[in-house]
């Protein structure tokens, strides 16, 4: 399987981040990507590349262009308004909530800051938008490759992208990654595009750029958002709007769910796709189901991602994997690649 890899990704390092009333050192960090990359070419799974250069409109396709401009200059103000913030993250403290307004844009970057966010953890750095960038190009190379006739390709890259929503940030994400590629699916000829988000946490920001299309099915086996971020939507009940109606489809599972249980969610949701007569699928591969996790709490073991990878290969599609979650940073690369693994042992 050709891997597509942001070697700019480890310009994205924030120090810490808000979780639980205090500040602690981030969960997520550029070791994760780099213990994917040695195992991949410990066990040589195959080639592995940069992504190409693209125009920022494919990105604009997803996000709202008042976003971009914000992330794309966001660091600059941040230092502008005081010169020592060069040496510290910035990290949202306002949030637009309820009956607040969101359409003026103010002129205070704080304020926007927290206008484009929904946590206090996800800070923002100085090579956030230079990382986030070159992902969204990962993206877009994996789905290149697989238009033009690849089996299936792997975007390695972080941040991780599936809470971010078209004009918001949160949980580590800042662009949407999967909905990227789907939309270029899409914009390539694909009459329907399904995503499947095997993460932990349910994917809050995908499901909210296509909760309103009958040409994205979006699918999350996830944490119960009774107890488990995202916290505010995930439920099952939440099924699209409008033309979208019937086409998103949440899977919310207890804390403490072992393999078995969590299998029998994900043949439901492949059988599901397969109704949706989908032409591409889309997976936001997210590690943190394993039993390890340290803010997680499924009971996935390392063996069991061999057998997702042979499940997500017999649905037969033209596949793009994209990276999100996963914070068993030691592990994380064994599970990722075995799920590849056991794709392409299964894709043949």
């Amino acid at each position: 399987m050709l891997t597509v890899y942001n070697d700019q990704h480890v310009l994205h390092h924030g120090k810490v981040e808000m979780f639980r009333g205090e500040l602690v050192p981030c969960f997520e960090v550029p070791a994760r990507a780099d213990y994917v990359l040695r195992e991949l070419k410990e066990r040589g799974l195959g080639p592995i590349e940069g992504p190409a250069e693209f125009d920022d409109a494919a990105i604009a396709r997803v996000h709202a262009p008042r976003y971009l401009e914000f992330l794309a200059g966001a660091w600059d103000e941040w230092v502008a308004l005081d010169p020592a913030n060069a040496a510290r993250d910035a990290l949202p403290s306002y949030w637009p909530i309820r009956s607040f307004r969101s359409d003026v844009l103010p002129a205070s970057f704080p304020a926007r800051l927290g206008l484009f966010s929904y946590d206090s953890g996800s800070p923002l750095t100085a090579g956030t938008w230079t990382a986030a960038r070159a992902g969204a190009g990962c993206a877009l190379s994996a789905a290149a490759h697989v238009l033009r006739g690849e089996r299936a390709a792997f975007a390695l890259t972080r941040p991780p992208g599936h809470h971010a929503g078209a004009d918001f940030f949160g949980g580590y994400c800042f662009l949407n990654n999967a909905a990227i590629a789907a939309q270029a699916l899409r914009d390539a000829g694909v009459e329907r595009v399904a995503v499947l988000d095997i993460d932990y946490h349910h994917g809050n920001g995908t499901q909210a750029i296509f909760y309103e299309r009958a040409d994205v099915q979006f699918t999350s086996i996830h944490g119960d958002p009774h107890t488990e971020y995202p916290y505010y939507l995930g439920y099952a009940d939440e099924e699209g709007v409008g033309a979208g109606l019937g086409f998103n489809r949440n899977l919310p599972l207890a804390r403490g769910t072992g393999f078995a249980r969590w299998r029998e969610a994900l043949q439901s949701a492949l059988r599901g796709i397969v109704d949706f007569r989908a032409g591409a699928l889309v997976v936001s591969l997210g590690l943190d189901t394993f039993e390890g996790d340290p803010i997680a709490g499924f009971k996935l073991a390392t063996p069991d991602y061999l057998r997702i990878g042979e499940d997500l290969a017999h649905a037969g599609l033209p596949t793009v994997f994209v990276f999100e979650g996963g914070y068993a940073v030691a592990e994380v690369g064994t599970n990722a690649v075995n799920v590849l693994d056991g794709f392409m042992q299964r894709a043949g």
